[in-house]
């Protein structure tokens, strides 16, 4: 089994568009503000963003806004950081060394979906 798509919730579709594809990079695959969602290509898992409407029900609400645990792998943690921090990315901090050997280092899309940057031991 292999996995095929990781889905984040957003509430503004086409400002998370901006943020995904214009600060962080990603090529967008996919876009429908109608339909609320946007696919972008990650490689053999695509992130698919959708959008939760501000009446939606509480359960589908709390979708929106938290860690969702996806990392993008990085060979240089800080200097990737520094460059996202330049085009207005929010971190939680700096890099942190992780006992494992790595480096991770938390940053928040406009919703704040909690995403992460990780530099592999080695």
């Amino acid at each position: 089994m292999r996995l095929g798509a990781a889905r984040v919730f957003v509430r503004d579709i086409v400002k998370a568009k901006e943020f995904y594809e214009g600060q962080l990079g990603l090529a967008v695959e996919g876009f429908s503000s109608e339909s609320g969602y946007c696919a972008f290509d990650t490689g053999p898992t695509k992130l698919i963003l959708e959008s939760i409407a501000s009446d939606a029900p509480t359960d589908d609400q709390a979708l929106v806004g938290r860690f969702t645990g996806l990392s993008f792998p990085i060979d240089d943690i800080k200097g990737a950081q520094e460059r996202l921090v330049s085009l207005g990315v929010k971190f939680s901090g700096l890099p942190e060394k992780q006992y494992w050997g790595g480096w991770l280092s938390t940053f928040n899309d406009p919703d704040g979906n909690g995403l992460q940057l990780v530099q592999y031991a080695g």
